[in-house]
């Protein structure tokens, strides 16, 4: 693929922080994102994922390296809020709507001076039919759930029909019925609009619900996963947990305990080493 088919191209990308002893947030990242793909971004704290999400939504600059976005090289932007308003949308973990607006009016928000009133109105109340809360079009954010807030914020995030759309921990403070939820909303929209997802995440369930996993550590990408079937995922986690590891190296105490006979261990054993392949 050339520049422009890519929605996303990272090349050798640094972010370095502090004065005096530095650190060094992102370490030679090259990350490339087809248009249309939903990606999940994990590592353990400090790996760098919410780093290389601001980098790539123009909220920080890179220290060196290149950032391209649907074709632009972000250094050489110079309306960086115009590019923010019509690329990317941003969904954060804390929803950050307006307390003192509506759902309605908090979708409408981001297209304030680009749009009249009565066409800002006509599409928000479109994106919140679209994330099945019409209904709660009149309602302030101390009124509604955890999960229909981070719903609004998605209409938010859609207002101006940005291709990109980055979502940092969006279902860190939601229960699991309602993270599960975010992310069916989410594929549906990847699905049918188009839109390309990155998703940071620390939930292993909400990574397996998109097609591809970035795994960062200390400001690299140290691997990158397809998101297969539901079985070969659950495969997967369960080859790199204790027990998996313990099975694939013959340990007797790991045979006993899954109760197994020799050849159906055998056949187990098998499975899970071709689990990654």
């Amino acid at each position: 693929m050339t520049i422009t088919e890519w929605l996303i191209e990272t090349r050798d990308l640094v972010r370095v922080y502090g004065d005096g002893a530095e650190v060094r947030a992102l370490d030679g990242v090259n990350l490339r994102v087809a248009k249309g793909e939903l990606v999940a971004v994990m590592g353990p704290s400090g790996s760098g994922k919410s780093t290389l999400l601001n980098v790539l939504g123009a909220l920080d600059r890179p220290t060196s390296g290149k950032v391209y976005i649907n074709g632009a090289d972000l250094a050489e932007l110079k309306d960086q809020d115009a590019f923010r308003s019509a690329t990317v949308g941003f969904v954060f973990q804390l929803h950050n709507l307006l307390p003192t607006l509506t759902a309605l009016e908090n979708v409408e928000v981001p297209m304030l001076g680009r749009l009249p009133a009565e066409a800002r109105r006509a599409r928000a109340e479109e994106l919140l039919g679209l994330v099945g809360l019409a209904d709660r079009a009149g309602h302030l954010p101390g009124e509604l759930s955890g999960g229909q807030r981070q719903r609004v914020a998605v209409a938010r995030a859609l207002a101006n029909r940005p291709p990109l759309v980055l979502a940092d921990e969006p279902t860190g403070n939601l229960d699991t019925a309602a993270g599960r939820e975010l992310m069916v909303l989410l594929r549906q929209l990847n699905q049918t609009n188009g839109t390309t997802f990155v998703v940071v995440t620390h939930d292993h369930a909400v990574a397996r619900q998109t097609n591809r996993v970035v795994v960062m550590q200390d400001g690299r990408i140290v691997r990158e996963d397809i998101i297969g079937s539901p079985l070969e995922e659950d495969l997967k986690l369960w080859r790199h947990s204790g027990l998996g590891r313990r099975l694939l190296t013959g340990d007797e105490e790991a045979i006993r305990r899954v109760g197994l006979s020799p050849q159906e261990v055998g056949v187990l054993r098998e499975v899970l080493s071709r689990a990654d392949r």
